[in-house]
């Protein structure tokens, strides 16, 4: 894979990406923990709380924008969009993701990964969130992928990432306009699973980096383990038989699927960073 643009050999410029809906109450514990020279972007889903108070109180430096559609994956998108940094991390406002990790996920991203991704089941790793179900149904759908697109991710379900911005392209996300009530395909929670998918076929060179997911500190979860799962297997579907059709126009010919996405060796355990 060839970086559209050098990437940088001294300490890059990282942009976190914040999605958040009706998350105020979190968002006054969250942001203040985030890093001081990061450039922090809190993409809204038109919160009815007091979210737009709450960020420019408690991070006035951060950047406050309004999503285009409805959805994590728009509110990625869009975050996307706007952020100026060299890596973009992808950052969960209710507080189950710890900001002292960024520096594993930077230093990943620093030895060589185009993708650092966060595994809860790599040593280090763990969850005080999963229930058994979600446990259950997220190990099968990792295996489901890796047959699928030849991947050795270790936790496909989990949205705590990293990535050089000229990873972008290789993405092919659904654009932030136009403006809409409508949902495209990308906008909603399957987001994570096609990341990880295009990310595959893509040949990126993925470092999982080991991540402990904590509870969320205010409100309920939107996620339910049978819907959810169910979105996750859709998507896995339709982004292998993207991929098939994808390599059967490049090379006029049927393929059997995804080449394989390159893991680097080891696998990236820096837990006590």
């Amino acid at each position: 894979m060839r970086a559209v643009h050098p990437r940088p050999t001294g300490q890059p410029k990282i942009s976190i990406i914040v999605p958040a809906r009706n998350e105020g109450r979190n968002l006054e514990v969250v942001l203040p923990m985030l890093p001081a020279d990061a450039e922090i972007i809190v993409v809204d889903g038109h919160s009815v709380d007091d979210t737009v108070e709450v960020v420019a109180r408690v991070r006035p430096d951060a950047r406050f924008v309004q999503q285009t559609r409805r959805g994590k994956g728009n509110a990625l998108s869009v975050g996307f969009a706007e952020a100026t940094g060299d890596i973009i991390v992808m950052f969960d406002a209710d507080g189950s993701a710890d900001p002292a990790e960024i520096p594993r996920f930077v230093a990943a991203l620093m030895a060589g990964a185009d993708f650092a991704k966060g595994s809860r089941v790599l040593a280090g790793g763990g969850s005080t969130d999963i229930t058994r179900i979600r446990d259950m149904g997220n190990k099968g759908l990792t295996m489901l992928t890796n047959i699928g697109f030849r991947t050795g991710y270790s936790d496909l379900c989990y949205g705590y990432n990293a990535f050089w911005v000229d990873v972008l392209p290789h993405l092919d996300l659904p654009l932030p306009q136009p403006v809409s009530a409508d949902m495209l395909w990308g906008d909603g929670f399957e987001i994570e699973t096609l990341i990880n998918c295009r990310v595959a076929v893509a040949k990126l060179r993925v470092t999982e980096v080991p991540s402990v997911e904590q509870d969320r500190l205010f409100g309920a979860s939107n996620l339910n383990a049978v819907k959810d799962g169910l979105r996750v297997l859709k998507t896995i579907g339709t982004e292998w038989r993207r991929a098939r059709v994808a390599q059967r126009r490049a090379a006029h010919t049927i393929v059997r699927g995804p080449a394989p996405v390159t893991f680097s060796e080891p696998q990236y355990k820096e837990a006590s960073a």
